[in-house]
């Protein structure tokens, strides 16, 4: 029995390296399919060997999370990429991608991108006063891209932001010719650029690796459920300070009087676009049912 990362899936087909030989095509024991279990890239894996140099997938390994779309496992940090300009992100949407990140044991990088046409200062303040890992960008003037490289060393990441903010060209920044090369494997296994659902981990030269599928897919942000309205706050940061300081153990911070979390609000020590997507993830979260919560 070996083991191994599972860095690739298509079509039933899994691909799977132990770090010496080059990826080992496997296929699933059918147990799986009785158990409702899927192995996903980025599974650590036991496998063996049959003839012709295939593999079969016999046991995946304890996950630290797993995510729905791409279906990826053991991602260890969400790059969120943001901008002023062309197009401008809504903080809420950063806001509940770190609280899906925190829900799920992974870490959270805000990169403010196109830095060469708007330097983001109010997206900055945000987020470097909630705590988070906030780093400038430009893809055309390289500006933080060398810091980035430095955050996500040897991390299992996933880059993810609205439509337009500039993913690929960050990408692109970071090891040029990554979308080429997503390209390549896409035509290599025979299915068009645009249609393909395979999903795959692709190592950079900076130690990190990039959970993606081709056209730099971003995480489907709607379908991937947050933590109960009891456990939200505890994916702020910025909350934490404040939290078991209320007058009222089970306080919600939305408008309860002797809310601690209220108070440091008013005084300027929480930023309000924080507190107002803490409400509206509460509020989301209070009318979900226990059955629709991310198990």
């Amino acid at each position: 029995m070996r083991e191994g990362t599972l860095i690739r899936a298509l079509a039933g087909f899994y691909y799977v390296t132990d770090g010496d030989d080059d990826p080992i095509e496997c296929r699933a024991r059918g147990k799986f399919r009785q158990t409702g279990e899927t192995p996903l890239v980025g599974d650590r894996v036991s496998f063996s060997m049959t003839d012709g140099g295939k593999g079969v997938v016999e046991a995946i390994h304890t996950r630290r999370n797993s995510f729905v779309r791409p279906p990826v496992a053991n991602v260890d940090c969400m790059i969120v990429l943001a901008s002023a300009v062309n197009p401008i992100t809504d903080p809420f949407l950063v806001d509940r991608i770190t609280a899906i990140a925190a829900t799920n044991d992974a870490e959270s990088i805000i990169c403010i991108n196109k830095t060469d046409l708007h330097p983001g200062d109010g997206l900055f303040d945000i987020y470097t006063a909630a705590g988070f890992p906030t780093i400038r960008t430009s893809a055309k003037t390289g500006e933080g891209v060398a810091e980035l490289k430095d955050q996500i060393h040897g991390k299992v990441c996933a880059f993810v932001g609205n439509s337009g903010v500039g993913k690929s060209s960050i990408l692109n920044a970071l090891e040029p010719g990554f979308t080429i090369k997503t390209a390549e494997v896409s035509r290599k296994l025979g299915r068009g650029r645009h249609t393909t659902r395979h999903v795959e981990l692709f190592p950079l030269s900076c130690g990190a690796q990039v959970a993606d599928t081709p056209g730099f897919s971003s995480f489907d942000i709607e379908k991937m459920n947050l933590t109960g309205k009891e456990e939200l706050q505890y994916t702020f940061p910025d909350f934490a300070p404040y939290l078991g300081h209320c007058q009222f153990r089970d306080c919600a911070h939305v408008s309860e009087l002797g809310c601690a979390v209220l108070a440091a609000l008013h005084a300027g020590e929480i930023q309000a676009t924080r507190h107002a997507s803490y409400v509206r993830l509460y509020q989301q979260a209070k009318e979900m049912k226990s059955w629709e919560r991310k198990k």
